[in-house]
């Protein structure tokens, strides 16, 4: 039988949104477990020093976990909270997702002051992004619009709407939601017409991999639907070869017994963008296999040119 823990360092980046998400796991662990001590090591990490650049040409997101990953390998803490869209397709040796959380809202939010929802632009607006797969997708549905990228944390995003003359931003909603500002949403973007990152909204849980009593520890807090599509989606990028410098979205829900999963590959500029999807019955084997054969089908219709066509 194996012994749990009586107190728990969470590892954390030290941004508003990753330490809301630390203190949200922090709370959840102590209402399952009475009597828990949990803290917090906030930490800087080289994707947060390095905002002037963009992802796909730094490292990747990546950038994100490694240091809180140095503090689960040396001890310093005993699990590490990300948002499932920062975590590489493939984990370091060593290293494993014990438990994926109930999933936020997945979709991508437009935030305004002046303008209720994507359709609405005027042609030639400013729409502001970080992300890759917004832009690409942005640029084949609106051309005449113009896509600028935009990084900093969620405040950092908003103040630059409001003050440097940004028609709208699009980041995702999950994270306006968890920091109370869910009010400026000015619209959610449907999967048909901005469809999510892998694992966007959901939250994982990382700990070392020679670490079997945290996988039991954490059990109640792994939702298995929530975890189920996440890796349907992880499986469809790692068949790609997803990384932040390819314009990829997977998503992934179930309905009843039945999952939906749906791919896309972009060219960054929009010019070409394949898509595909697959409905299949749930079962414990089911995501992996589905997540290959979407990803099988959108290489079929050129998604692998694509990738191997950038840099």
């Amino acid at each position: 039988m194996l012994l749990s823990p009586n107190s728990i360092v969470i590892a954390s980046r030290e941004s508003a949104l990753a330490l809301w998400q630390a203190h949200h796991i922090r709370s959840l662990l102590q209402e399952f477990h009475s009597g828990l001590s949990v803290s917090v090591l906030g930490m800087t990490t080289e994707g947060d020093r390095r905002l002037d650049s963009s992802l796909a040409k730094i490292g990747g997101k990546g950038l994100f976990v490694k240091e809180l990953e140095q503090a689960l390998q040396d001890g310093r803490a005993d699990i590490a909270v990300h948002s499932m869209k920062d975590v590489p397709m493939e984990l370091p040796d060593g290293f494993m997702i014990a438990a994926i959380t109930k999933r936020e809202e997945p979709r991508d939010a437009l935030v305004s002051n002046r303008f209720d929802s994507l359709q609405s632009l005027p042609a030639g607006s400013v729409v502001g992004t970080s992300s890759l797969r917004r832009q690409s997708q942005i640029r084949a549905r609106r051309p005449d619009l113009q896509v600028q990228p935009l990084r900093g944390n969620v405040q950092t995003r908003l103040r630059k709407l409001d003050e440097d003359g940004f028609a709208a931003i699009i980041l995702a909603a999950a994270g306006l939601k968890r920091l109370g500002l869910e009010q400026r949403i000015t619209q959610l973007l449907e999967p048909e017409d901005s469809l999510p990152a892998v694992g966007q909204g959901a939250l994982g849980i990382e700990c070392r991999a020679d670490r079997p009593e945290l996988r039991e520890f954490l059990a109640p807090l792994d939702d298995v639907p929530t975890r189920w599509c996440v890796e349907a989606e992880r499986s469809l990028s790692r068949a790609l070869a997803g990384s932040c410098s390819v314009p990829l979205g997977g998503y992934a829900q179930i309905v009843g017994d039945q999952m939906r999963l749906r791919g896309l590959v972009a060219m960054p500029d929009g010019s070409r963008l394949i898509e595909d999807e697959k409905t299949m019955r749930c079962s414990g084997s089911m995501p992996v296999a589905m997540g290959q054969e979407v990803a099988q089908r959108l290489a079929d219709q050129g998604a692998k040119e694509i990738l191997d066509s950038l840099p």
